[in-house]
């Protein structure tokens, strides 16, 4: 069927989305038991831990209300740690910490009031578990302190301060024999991907800690997940090579393990990454990122040999003679998978993401494209529009999306996103781009960031619409940014500085860089040090790259969307932005949500969002999309005919 760009019926639906779909993560093995995360919009954006028993049995462990997760650096991860059945967890709500063992029910643990816990390692033979801990009782409150303490698992047992004193604490891990710990640290201004240090300490048979050794990082490197081989060496990840890389301790002396020009590591935006695991032959298991696109390997006598099962989350962790693994292939929803043998099995699915319900024929998969940019060359994944059912005319082009990934050191990868075939099942192209400052390609294009925030991602998305436009796969009278996070600072940046793009969202974005920097959390209310510059001597930078001082440079529609209860972004960002907006008389639309914070979990919410978004393009653009059960509301338009 012809039919206008934009206005394809599609099978992503928006139940398919908000209450089909779910998030899987934190994947672990303990004996013959698989342990993951789901986060659950349907259950009101709970996040629930799921175990799969040896004989197939699969149940959840935390029922309602319990929401699995921490928000220690606003931004959590390692939420949870299983080891020998026994089992300890975040509880999101009150940043309580949790027991499950025996098969009792969840009791909790005592902890400080006030405090956040995160990053478990157990020390079963003492009767303790270790966390990160971030102390919010500490004054001012925007200082948190952090620490490394032992809980013990006993009722009525203390609590004790293992490490404290650097800003930034991570990766308590218990060597074998439970005779030594290891642990990272860094301090402000850097930030975990600048560089860190890898600290080594005995432990005495009290569980109290002697004096610690700095084994790695004197000279800045970014190094992330310390882990204790069964023969009590220590391994960890590294980019003092310009790529981070896998490294082992031995007594005083580093060796590198299996140079290569990729990355077996990535930034610590949240706890408990990981990157490689030990197999009980002796080689590792580890995922790798080679030009935007992570897989898993085997790393043995200094070779590096694919692992063939395709696209992966992270490491796959071994169980029993094989893996188990969370899939993320670029033409189905992701997956926890088994491969019950590494020697000629054939993966077994456990539980899926979301239904596979879209064919084959409308699946768009991202190709990677590179792209001529001021700093040399830029990456992305380019979707062109695809829906077995539809075609748009011969005479029209597509409009494009252009994706600003959050972070901005983070990246994007082409593994199946339901958020992305949304959009090119309904006959938008789709561009997500891998800007400068990216992960993925080495520490020497993450630094193109630096002092150039604001200047290199804008440069590097336009450049990627540019190209597309050129090559004749978009039109260049509809070209869209969007982006959430630091994504959506890179949106309103372009919107404020170029004429390229035609309307623009921006999620729980950034507008004002000075108000960042004076009201954010603590993890990274000194980031801007290194992406703009130090203040007060950069003050003027800060000012001319703040998209709500150039609001007279806007030329066309924008809507905002901005959780209330975001403390990375706080709200005053986007509603000083949309202020700005409507008074100079453009069109502008802004929703807020209750009960949200820096990324939205609820059903609604996404519901909402989805629907508002695809209609306010549809508004600016000339199409009706179908099917939508409410129709977005915009300042300063006129409005909707019929």
């Amino acid at each position: 069927m012809i039919a206008p760009y934009g206005a394809w019926v599609s099978l992503v639906s928006v139940e398919l989305m908000t209450e089909a779909a779910i998030g899987l993560s934190g994947l672990s093995v303990d004996d013959q038991d698989l342990y993951w995360l789901e986060a659950r919009p349907s259950e009101n954006g709970r996040t629930v831990l799921c175990r799969r028993r040896a004989d197939g049995e699969i149940e959840d462990l935390t029922p309602p209300p319990f929401n699995v997760a921490s928000r220690v650096h606003e931004y959590g991860g390692g939420a949870y740690t299983v080891a020998a059945g026994v089992v300890v967890f975040s509880e999101r709500a009150d940043g309580s910490v949790w027991l499950i063992e025996a098969g009792s029910p969840p009791r909790r643990i005592e902890t400080q009031e006030d405090c956040r816990y995160a990053d478990f390692d157990f020390d079963l033979p003492r009767r303790r578990v270790l966390a990160v801990r971030e102390d919010h009782r500490s004054r001012p409150p925007s200082d948190p302190k952090a620490a490394i303490v032992a809980l013990s698992l006993d009722p009525g047992g203390a609590e004790t301060i293992l490490v404290e004193g650097p800003d930034f604490l991570s990766s308590p891990r218990l060597s074998p024999g439970g005779e030594r710990l290891t642990w990272i640290a860094w301090d402000h201004p850097g930030m975990p991907w600048d560089g860190t240090k890898l600290f080594v300490a005995g432990v005495t048979r009290e569980g109290a800690l002697e004096a610690a050794r700095l084994v790695a990082g004197a000279t800045p490197e970014a190094i992330v997940q310390p882990e204790w081989s069964a023969d009590g060496t220590l391994y960890y990840c590294s980019d003092r090579s310009g790529w981070w890389n896998l490294y082992a301790l031995r007594g005083t002396a580093i060796e590198s393990l299996a140079p290569v020009e990729a990355e077996i590591g990535g930034p610590h935006w949240v706890f408990r990454q990981h990157y490689y695991d030990f197999l009980t032959c002796g080689r590792i298991v580890a995922a790798i990122v080679r030009d935007g696109i992570r897989t898993a390997v085997l790393i043995a006598d200094g070779r590096i040999a694919p692992l063939d099962i395709g696209q992966v989350q992270d490491c796959p962790r071994p169980l029993g003679d094989g893996l188990a693994y969370i899939a993320t292939p670029p033409s189905a929803p992701p997956s926890v998978s088994l491969l019950p043998s590494l020697e000629g099995s054939e993966p077994i699915v456990i539980r899926r993401a979301a239904p596979a319900v879209v064919p084959e024929e409308t699946i768009s998969i991202g190709e990677p494209i590179e792209f001529a940019t001021r700093g040399g060359v830029a990456h992305a994944f380019w979707y062109p529009p695809k829906n077995r059912d539809y075609k748009g005319p011969s005479d029209e082009l597509p409009p494009l999306v252009v994706l600003s990934h959050g972070g901005p050191t983070s990246m994007t990868t082409n593994s199946f996103s339901l958020s992305v075939q949304w959009w090119t099942s309904r006959g938008f192209g789709v561009v997500d781009v891998n800007y400068g400052g990216s992960t993925g390609y080495g520490r020497a294009y993450r630094e193109r960031l630096d002092g150039q925030w604001g200047v290199v991602d804008v440069e590097d998305c336009a450049a990627a619409a540019t190209h597309l436009v050129e090559r004749g796969l978009a039109d260049a009278a509809r070209l869209v940014i969007r982006g959430g996070s630091a994504g959506g600072f890179t949106t309103l940046a372009a919107l404020t500085s170029l004429k390229l793009f035609k309307a623009g969202a921006s999620f729980y974005g950034v507008g004002d860089l000075i108000l960042l920097a004076k009201d954010t959390h603590k993890f990274e209310s000194r980031y801007l040090d290194r992406l703009i510059g130090p203040l007060p001597q950069a003050r003027a930078v800060y000012g001319e790259r703040s998209p709500v001082n150039h609001i007279d440079r806007l030329a066309c529609p924008v809507i905002f969307f901005q959780g209330e209860d975001d403390k990375t972004v706080p709200p005053n960002q986007a509603q000083t932005m949309v202020e700005a907006v409507a008074a100079r008389g453009l069109p502008v639309a802004y929703y807020s949500f209750a009960g949200e914070g820096h990324g939205f979990r609820k059903a609604e919410t996404l519901r909402r969002a989805l629907e508002l978004e695809l209609d306010f393009y549809g508004r600016g653009f000339g199409f009706t999309a179908p099917g939508l059960s409410e129709r977005v509301i915009i300042a300063n338009m006129p409005a909707r005919e019929g």
